[in-house]
């Protein structure tokens, strides 16, 4: 299941529209939410709606990383942060409660990763693309940083230059939640790739089968 949610150049009345694979076992079954989408588009008030909605956990690396190393990447560490955030994330699903991953994860990779850490969990996944006009987009992550400062970080044009030059958008086939790819070459499963993406993320098929 996948949400994508937008707004005009304006910032006012946001649109869902919902691509549902399977909406009535996400109600009844733990669900593993996954934002996506560059700073600025509202990932993080959306995410943080949706927790308090549902009374569930939301896992944010720029809830860390700011206070702990005022730097978005710190040498790595938000990569090592990451990985442990998905493994709480898997530990939270199968205990039986849904949780929100506020990622942005901008490769399909990484997404697909993310979708078979769920479904190997038991668990549902619905993917939160959210999009934005372009100049608003970097107006809102302005004033974000100025708002918010111990949770995020100054950009300049450089750096949303770089981040749209980064970012791959879900494509249809994410969007309207067709069967998962084969993992990129080298690799025997998405499990594996995403402990080599996510080097402090343990090898969850082995820990499932020890």
């Amino acid at each position: 299941m996948a949400v994508r949610i937008s707004a005009g150049s304006a910032g006012m009345g946001l649109r869902r529209r919902v691509h549902d694979g399977d909406h009535a076992s996400v109600r009844t079954r733990p669900t593993l939410h996954l934002t996506v989408g560059l700073p600025g588009v509202g990932k993080t008030t959306w995410a943080r709606q949706l927790a308090a909605d549902c009374c569930i956990l939301r896992l944010s690396p720029d809830d860390w990383m700011a206070p702990l190393f005022r730097d978005s990447e710190a040498g790595g560490r938000r990569d090592v942060l990451e990985g442990r955030m998905i493994w709480v994330a898997d530990r939270v699903l199968r205990s039986g409660s849904s949780v929100v991953l506020d990622f942005g994860c901008w490769s399909a990779h990484e997404r697909y990763a993310i979708r078979t850490i769920a479904d190997h969990a038991g668990a549902g996944f619905v993917l939160h693309h959210l999009e934005l006009d372009e100049r608003e987009r970097r107006i809102r992550a302005t004033h974000r940083c100025q708002a918010e400062a111990r949770t995020t970080f100054p950009m300049s044009d450089a750096d949303h230059d770089r981040f749209l030059r980064s970012f791959e958008p879900p494509s249809d086939a994410e969007l309207v939640h067709e069967p998962v790819p084969d993992p990129p070459a080298g690799f025997g499963s998405w499990l594996r790739w995403a402990s080599h993406r996510w080097p402090t993320l343990p090898r969850l098929d082995e820990a499932a089968s020890a």
